[in-house]
């Protein structure tokens, strides 16, 4: 558990604890996701499940949050945060996509993939990769995932949930609300999570390359 007093951590910590939201799984309810939305549009950090692994999740832009995510992961700048996207619709609005790209994208999404992309200058540079300039953008296939995304209107900034030192990402909710419960503003809870982390593909070079090998078919 997250219990150092002396860790940086504190300085982000909440007074009150996390909601919890008991999403069903297939048939997602409304009125909570609506509710998440606006946790995350108030500046809010959420837990939520994808296809591969549970995630960290904010709103574009917002330092606040990314920063409380950073400090939680401690994370360095050197980080690629991946662009939680609904479809493919949004993508020219942050990331240079040539048609070779598009096509490999189109095929692969969505699915438990990570694609590397240039990004644009609507991208916020602490978002990227510092020296590459460089944005990973995601589209899951998970139900709740796109329910969020859906009832948010926008893309969400996520990275995998692996807290400092683990083997491996948290996969119960509950035990995540309780490492977390004055980390965060919501965990949404969403069924067991998976262990494996997405497959993350380099699309900007000449030929695309797999950089980690994860939940998403090779071949």
């Amino acid at each position: 558990m997250i219990k150092d007093p002396a860790s940086p951590l504190n300085a982000y910590r909440i007074e009150r604890m996390s909601q919890f939201f008991a999403i069903h799984p297939t048939h997602p309810q409304g009125r909570l996701l609506a509710q998440a939305a606006d946790i995350v549009r108030a500046g809010g950090v959420v837990v939520y499940p994808t296809d591969s692994t549970y995630a960290l999740g904010c709103r574009i832009g917002d330092k606040g949050a990314v920063d409380r995510i950073r400090a939680i992961r401690r994370l360095d700048d050197r980080h690629h945060f991946t662009l939680v996207c609904r479809d493919l619709s949004e993508l020219a609005i942050y990331a240079r996509v040539d048609n070779t790209s598009f096509r490999i994208l189109k095929r692969h999404t969505p699915g438990p993939y990570t694609f590397l992309l240039p990004a644009t200058r609507d991208v916020p540079r602490r978002l990227m990769h510092p020296k590459r300039r460089t944005i990973g953008i995601r589209v899951p296939d998970h139900t709740i995932a796109q329910a969020l995304l859906a009832a948010l209107g926008e893309p969400l900034m996520s990275t995998s949930l692996i807290l400092p030192g683990a083997a491996g990402p948290l996969t119960d909710p509950f035990e995540m609300r309780e490492q977390l419960e004055h980390l965060v503003d919501l965990v949404i809870e969403g069924g067991q999570g998976g262990q494996v982390a997405t497959t993350v593909v380099d699309l900007t070079g000449a030929t695309a390359v797999v950089v980690r090998p994860g939940a998403g078919e090779l071949a």
